[in-house]
């Protein structure tokens, strides 16, 4: 039976494929599959996102980003759900964003929440909801370990790639490349001290959202780095993310933070390309130490790495992509969870009719 899912995005980044934010990626990556089961996909997000259902836009805001800003982009995310429940038969609502707790639907159809962000940037209430049929669902088992006792956790559902896209190259270049949200967690600072003390050009690619602290931490720390052959190359497209994923030495994930999952990791191990990362959170269940990257504890320990992830063998790291990161697979087991709960809803609501009869 065909569904009607509408899926919402954080506030303050747009949904596309080439969006920084992991959780953007998911969303549109659902919203295709969805669209492609024959189901009807309605994303809440904002103007200007690309997706294949239906967009019910907001306002986007400006380029700087605050609290006031984050406030009133929440008020109108709570008034596009409310609108959006009152004008279509809704078999399901998918909340993605770290703040969910602020437009969260006091009533209505079950709702699933991904939690795609590590569990201390969410406040505390998002762990214990009062609001019935409201699931949680975790992208790593690292990260399901990490939740406050008593969490009502549906379970684990890891995020997964495309894979087609991405394909090893025949010639692979002499850099290291990095990608990402470029703001102080995500320890870019470390992995060009990293490239520098071993001598290899490392290319930086992201976005420098208009948080202050997130263009501070790019005027005073990272572009004083930016020496050498070391480059940073802002945003980039599908087209040159791949290239670039599938060419470099190895990619390199320096994040000061337990991360829950790993997009970039995902992909650049589907370009053949191994990962060099930090021993924390996720990254530990995705990467095969010694085999599809390295996992350091040190800056020094990285630099060694950059060096070494020459020898790995870029076959091995495709075929483990092909094996354990497939998005379709990501996508069929959340198509299955709309379909388990939406039927649940409906013997509910006969049952509830029935007594009333």
């Amino acid at each position: 039976m065909p569904l009607t899912v509408l899926s919402v995005s954080y506030p303050l980044a747009p949904v596309s494929e080439s969006t920084a934010g992991g959780a953007e990626q998911v969303l549109a990556m659902l919203d295709e599959g969805l669209t492609g089961a024959g189901h009807r996909s309605l994303v809440i997000a904002q103007g200007g996102s690309q997706c294949r259902g239906t967009l019910l836009p907001v306002k986007a805001p400006g380029f700087r980003l605050d609290e006031d800003v984050h406030a009133l982009a929440c008020i109108d995310h709570r008034a596009a759900i409310k609108w959006a429940l009152t004008r279509f038969a809704i078999d399901i609502v998918h909340l993605h964003g770290l703040d969910f707790v602020d437009y969260l639907p006091e009533a209505g159809p079950p709702v699933v929440v991904t939690v795609h962000l590590p569990i201390s940037f969410y406040p505390r209430q998002a762990f214990q909801l009062s609001r019935p049929d409201t699931h949680l669902v975790c992208v790593s088992e690292s990260q399901a370990w990490t939740c406050p006792a008593g969490a009502k956790i549906w379970g684990v559902i890891r995020n997964g790639v495309r894979l087609d896209p991405y394909q090893p190259p025949r010639v692979k270049g002499n850099y290291v490349f990095a990608l990402g949200r470029i703001c102080p967690e995500k320890g870019f600072d470390i992995a060009l001290d990293a490239a520098t003390e071993c001598g290899i050009p490392l290319v930086l690619a992201g976005t420098v959202f208009g948080y202050a602290s997130h263009q501070q931490y790019f005027e005073d720390v990272i572009r004083p780095r930016l020496t050498g052959d070391h480059r940073f190359i802002g945003a980039i497209g599908l087209k040159a993310k791949r290239e670039l994923l599938a060419g470099a030495r190895c990619v390199v994930i320096p994040s000061l933070v337990e991360e829950t999952s790993s997009l970039v990791a995902m992909e650049a191990m589907a370009c053949g390309t191994p990962v060099v990362a930090f021993k924390r959170g996720a990254l530990t269940e995705l990467v095969e130490h010694g085999r599809t990257g390295l996992l350091v504890d040190s800056r020094s320990e990285m630099a060694a790495a950059m060096e070494a992830a020459g020898n790995l063998s870029s076959s091995l790291c495709r075929e483990y992509a092909e094996k354990q990161f497939s998005s379709d697979e990501m996508v069929r087991q959340y198509l299955a969870l709309y379909s388990r709960l939406a039927a649940s809803s409906r013997v509910h609501i006969d049952s509830d009719i029935e007594k009333v009869a």
